[in-house]
């Protein structure tokens, strides 16, 4: 089979292995598509130091069931799948089930470094972090379910009754998805701030107001066209974009932190304190936020089409990681395309 292998900081190489095979608990998956990560192009870069050379990333994917282990039952082959990257020990799973990114031994597949990941031609994950896709969904939108429920999971930590005004910043691909889960967990108005122009023709689409936050201050972008955001979600996770949230959002509001642009904010503590906001932190979801993700990509699919920018071979993998990591202005979601144009072998 094909892997994309991260040979050196910077360089994607394809590489051809032995397909693994399934053991006791395990199902082995087909990839028909794989999402590029930001996480991964960071990885790539170097710059979050959580991917490393000789590493197989990717964790955003969708497939076919290929074969399963011995004892598995429930999973029949050809079945349209994905998969939850965030694997608990299989004797914890019924402890930690809905709350799996708390258990303190949890490994993320794409991120470990020891354990081969989904940009390959087939991957071994446990058979019980395998979701079957909704029927009729075309395979390749499987692929978007992984963001989804990261945007889910972080919706699901603010209250809802704080639901009625949200500022989302950042309208990049985990932006667009908080965009989706707003609008299924039923909120009033949605504003993302973005400064790509194309991202803000995404977002549009997907039923959100924009403000562009280089043409002037976010608070009186917000306070010009309705009011101060009730909650906010911030979906970069720097130190300009976390002042944002906290000054364009009422006396009281939660605040959500789900991006990760930097390891270390600075942010002004009297904002937090004497005005009573709430800084909540999100990382990855629950087995529950992902099927939950899966059924709401498998009630609109046309419409979260949209998300994807372009799909690529295999072949370009490399040049559309430097060709991102370089900010090429890709608005949304690009698909490295493991079924089509070279065999599997």
């Amino acid at each position: 089979m094909r892997e994309l292998v991260l040979t050196e900081i910077g360089h994607l190489a394809v590489r051809d292995s032995p397909t693994p095979e399934p053991g006791p608990g395990e199902a082995l998956i087909r990839v028909a598509a794989t999402g590029i990560c930001g996480s991964d192009v960071h990885g790539y870069t170097g710059e979050n130091g959580r991917r490393f050379p000789g590493q197989v990333m990717g964790h955003e994917s969708s497939g076919t069931i290929a074969a399963v282990g011995p004892d598995v039952t429930g999973l029949e082959v050809g079945t349209p799948v994905t998969f939850n990257p965030v694997v608990v020990p299989a004797e914890d799973a019924a402890t930690y089930a809905g709350r799996e990114q708390h258990h303190p031994g949890k490994h993320v597949i794409g991120v470990a470094r020891e354990i081969p990941a989904a940009f390959a031609d087939y991957i071994v994950v446990p058979a019980r972090n395998v979701v079957t896709l909704p029927e009729a969904l075309p395979i390749e939108l499987g692929a978007l379910i992984e963001p989804l429920a990261v945007a889910v999971h972080a919706v699901r930590r603010l209250p809802a009754e704080r639901l009625g005004r949200v500022l989302v910043i950042g309208g990049g691909p985990i932006g667009q998805s908080v965009v989706i889960a707003l609008r299924d967990a039923g909120a009033g108005t949605i504003i993302v701030s973005e400064m790509d122009a194309g991202r803000r023709d995404l977002v549009r689409q997907l039923g959100a107001e924009v403000i562009d936050p280089a043409t002037g201050s976010v608070h009186d972008a917000l306070v010009a066209t309705g009011g101060l955001a009730d909650a906010a979600i911030d979906a970069v996770g720097i130190t300009p974009t976390l002042r944002d949230a906290l000054t364009s959002t009422t006396l009281g509001a939660p605040i959500c932190l789900v991006g990760m642009g930097a390891p270390q904010v600075s942010l002004d503590a009297f904002l937090i304190s004497t005005e009573e906001r709430s800084l909540i932190g999100s990382f990855t979801y629950g087995s529950n936020d992902f099927t939950d993700a899966a059924r709401i990509i498998g009630a609109e699919p046309e419409l979260y089409r949209a998300l994807i920018s372009r799909e690529i071979d295999v072949a370009e993998a490399d040049a559309a990681f430097t060709s991102l990591a370089a900010g090429d202005g890709t608005p949304g979601k690009v698909l490295v395309r493991f079924d089509r144009n070279g065999d599997a072998r």
